[in-house]
């Protein structure tokens, strides 16, 4: 058994009786490994925290190429097994499966999708979203499909209250777009207050993430929630207020009320991890009222008697189709993306012959 010491001491980083129990299952008699987590990634070297001190280690070539057969990785949040050589450098041998992934897809714009995982293992996601520029209620939704996909609670964090007039007027067009049981705050990030307003989320063995576009101000709340100045952060542009990418890599950090925060980099793309069908599980709203359509295939497009287009918010109804014909074109083959695009081109000469006769 894991000793009642060891597990307080990793309690701190994040570990949690359930994790335990996989752990119990892994832990070889000997040599006696290690039980530490990842706090940040690099190509071939990771920092790992035992609960007390950092350290860097290396992962062994069999881990990570085992997890690349799967189109997995080592992230921030995992829970890893290591040992020490003779030469006391730290090796990565095993991983904890994860309780959950927060992963994304990326497209190169021709054949190849890759799966690209954010974090693990963790409890709450922060939706950073500024009550400035930044505000994007479709983005705020593509965002909660993410998490939500990966079993994730979320809570959604108004930042810059300072700069808007009415926050409360903005927080409540958030909270109708917002399935039942996701919270809502608006705060200045770089007020104590913050951490009162986060407080039910703080708590020992809790690990969140902090998401949201270049700017939103999840540094600024990193630091705030520490109670020290950790990350950097920086101006935002006048015109549009983007930011510059100042966080590069994604990082956990302890926080002082005992949960673990790991803050990330803006997101360029973000393309949900799942198909089809998850993502339509996802949009509660639009799978109730799709039970009241007259045809039960009904795609919620020009079909008479469709339910959710009377129902649904024309502006939700378009981010929904969008995310379902990400998920269908993502989980194609490259034959099957290439026999779609030549019926594309052969609809496109047909319309080029049409208007050329036309004239």
């Amino acid at each position: 058994m894991f000793d009642p010491i060891g597990f307080k001491r990793l309690q701190t980083i994040g570990l949690t009786p359930r994790l335990l129990q996989q752990v119990a299952l892994l832990r070889p008699a000997e040599p006696e490994p290690q039980l530490l987590r990842v706090t940040e990634v690099q190509r071939d070297r990771v920092s790992v925290h035992d609960g007390t001190l950092e350290h860097r280690a290396r992962v062994l070539p069999t881990l990570r190429n085992a997890l690349d057969a799967q189109a997995d990785a080592l992230a921030v949040g995992d829970w890893v097994l290591a040992t020490r050589n003779t030469f006391d450098e730290c090796w990565v041998h095993e991983r904890v499966p994860p309780q959950n992934q927060l992963a994304r897809r990326l497209h190169d714009g021709r054949d190849k999708v890759t799966r690209t995982v954010i974090v693990s293992n963790v409890d709450t996601a922060l939706l950073v979203m500024g009550l400035d520029h930044d505000f994007n209620l479709r983005r705020l939704e593509r965002y909660l499909a993410l998490v939500r996909l990966a079993g994730l609670d979320a809570v959604v964090v108004l930042t810059k209250a300072d700069l808007c007039e009415q926050p409360e007027e903005r927080a409540a067009e958030v909270r109708r777009l917002l399935p039942p049981g996701v919270h809502v705050v608006a705060i200045d990030a770089r007020s104590a207050e913050s951490t009162s307003a986060l407080a039910p989320w703080l708590g020992t063995g809790q690990t969140l993430v902090a998401l949201g576009s270049s700017g939103a101000g999840k540094s600024t709340l990193t630091n705030t929630l520490l109670g020290e100045a950790v990350q950097a952060t920086g101006a935002n542009r006048d015109g549009d207020s983007r930011g510059r990418h100042t966080t590069t890599a994604r990082s956990l950090h302890r926080m002082p009320r005992g949960a673990c925060l790991i803050d990330t980099p803006g997101l360029r793309t973000l393309r949900i991890d799942g198909d089809a069908g998850q993502v339509a599980q996802v949009f509660d709203d639009i799978g109730t009222l799709a039970r009241e359509c007259r045809f039960r295939d009904c795609r919620h497009v020009d079909e008479p008697g469709c339910a959710v287009r009377a129902g649904v918010d024309a502006a939700r109804l378009k981010s929904f189709h969008k995310l379902v014909r990400e998920s269908e074109r993502d989980h194609q083959s490259a034959l099957e993306r290439r026999a779609e695009l030549q019926v594309w081109k052969v609809r496109a000469r047909a319309a080029r012959e049409r208007a050329r006769d036309k004239r």
